[in-house]
């Protein structure tokens, strides 16, 4: 083989959970697959992308660019996802290698990356995994809180996968592809170009608290 046209790296795996609440073995699992997962791929196919002029294409997320409370195991590994691929773009741009990254919005229903089974196990397993004082401080309704509204989240998502399907396939066959492809609901937009613009303190209000 003496070239590659495209990596794209699309592997993915998320949970939810506050900072005090997820052990540091869930920080790992999750880095394991979005981050280090996407680092591996893109170095053992680089060269021969390189020989080809070709491109990489990552999938981050909605959540690489703006975070939200209970996200953090996943959205560290997507705005990692971030750095490195805006690094990359810098770095192989004297070869001609294109490097773009698509940032979906809520796609949760369509891919069931969280299902009402694994929303429950992973309550189940944040508490148990608690000290006596992190649960006395937060209590168990604020879980039961968080729970809730991971149930609503997986729930409003889009059902339907095209979009960034399509997005994907655009990417590949680009003669000149985009930087950042944003794929999400109008919602999404808003809220990550105000949370991306906005002074934190007027955002954060808005968004956050």
């Amino acid at each position: 083989m003496e070239g590659l046209w495209t990596i794209l790296n699309n592997a993915g795996t998320s949970t939810y959970g506050l900072v005090e609440w997820c052990p540091i073995e869930t920080y790992k699992r999750v880095a394991e697959v979005n981050l280090w997962g996407t680092v591996r791929v893109t170095k053992v196919f680089l060269p021969l992308v390189r020989k080809s002029q070709g491109r990489v294409i990552n999938i981050a997320s909605i959540l690489g660019r703006s975070c939200a409370p209970s996200r953090s195991a996943y959205g560290i590994t997507k705005y990692g996802v971030e750095s490195f691929s805006d690094t990359l773009r810098y770095e192989m741009k004297q070869w001609g290698v294109d490097v773009s990254i698509i940032e979906p919005g809520n796609f949760i229903s369509a891919t069931n990356i969280f299902t009402e089974d694994s929303i429950e196990n992973t309550a189940m397993e944040l508490w148990d995994g608690m000290t006596d004082e992190v649960k006395e401080t937060y209590g168990k309704k604020a879980l039961d809180d968080y729970k809730l509204l991971m149930h609503k989240f997986a729930t409003k998502g889009s059902r339907d996968t095209s979009p960034v399907v399509d997005t994907m396939v655009a990417a590949v066959v680009a003669v000149k592809p985009k930087t950042r492809y944003q794929v999400m609901q109008p919602y999404w937009h808003i809220r990550t170009f105000l949370m991306t613009h906005l002074p934190e303190w007027i955002a954060d209000n808005i968004y956050i608290y």
